[in-house]
């Protein structure tokens, strides 16, 4: 049977990996952040720890078992942080960490501590370093059309039809609508290449409803 201490040691290990990782997603404001991912490396690895020395006098004993249920299992957890505002999908990078967290606290669990260990040095290098970078050499690489249309059903679909059917790839879209229902703000965020601008422009110009367009 494993040491009360090394039991010990293994599942505090966990929820401070899992608190490392927790506490970026927190400062972002995200729906799962500094007790959420505690308690998942926590369980995973008392999960992990169930599996290998709980069931050593057990002639079908198989720690794989529990630990794959916990592969498996998180994401159910991992697709109640991921929310969709409009065209746009947020919750994703934490789906990705709750899942990583997990595995974090499996490999404590199993002892496997420098796995666990570096494994949470590079999630949070990935979360904090890569996210700069992508803000400064891809998100400013992006280009804004601001168009304000009547606010009329199907608008918003004729409006992302046209960067459609261009092959553009729309990577946000944001929507609002006066409080008199007159008018609706539609922004698109796009990226691609060799973009004819002044046929894109004159086809929104000319769809029903349109008021003004900006592209930047």
């Amino acid at each position: 049977m494993i040491n009360e201490l090394i039991l010990a040691g293994r599942l505090i290990i966990a929820a401070l990996m899992g608190a490392f990782i927790g506490l970026e997603r927190e400062a972002h404001g995200r729906p799962a952040g500094l007790r959420t991912h505690t308690l998942v490396a926590l369980g995973s690895c008392l999960i992990m720890l169930i599996s290998i020395y709980a069931f050593q006098d057990s002639p079908t004993r198989d720690p794989a078992r529990l630990a794959a249920q916990v592969v498996s299992g998180i994401g159910f957890l991992g697709a109640g942080t991921i929310l969709r505002e409009g065209a746009s999908i947020r919750g994703l990078t934490t789906a990705a960490t709750l899942w990583v967290v997990a595995g974090i606290g499996l490999a404590i669990g199993s002892g496997f501590y420098l796995g666990g260990i570096i494994t949470t040095l590079v999630s949070v290098f990935t979360l904090v370093f890569l996210n700069n970078i992508e803000k400064k050499y891809i998100d400013s690489k992006l280009i804004k059309v601001k168009a304000v249309m009547e606010d009329k059903p199907g608008q918003l679909a004729d409006f992302c039809r046209v960067f459609a059917e261009r092959g553009l790839n729309i990577k946000n879209v944001d929507l609002s609508v006066d409080e008199n229902h007159e008018k609706a703000v539609i922004t698109v965020y796009l990226k691609g290449h060799n973009i004819p601008k002044e046929q894109i422009l004159e086809e929104l110009t000319s769809l029903p409803g349109m008021k003004n367009i900006k592209w930047r």
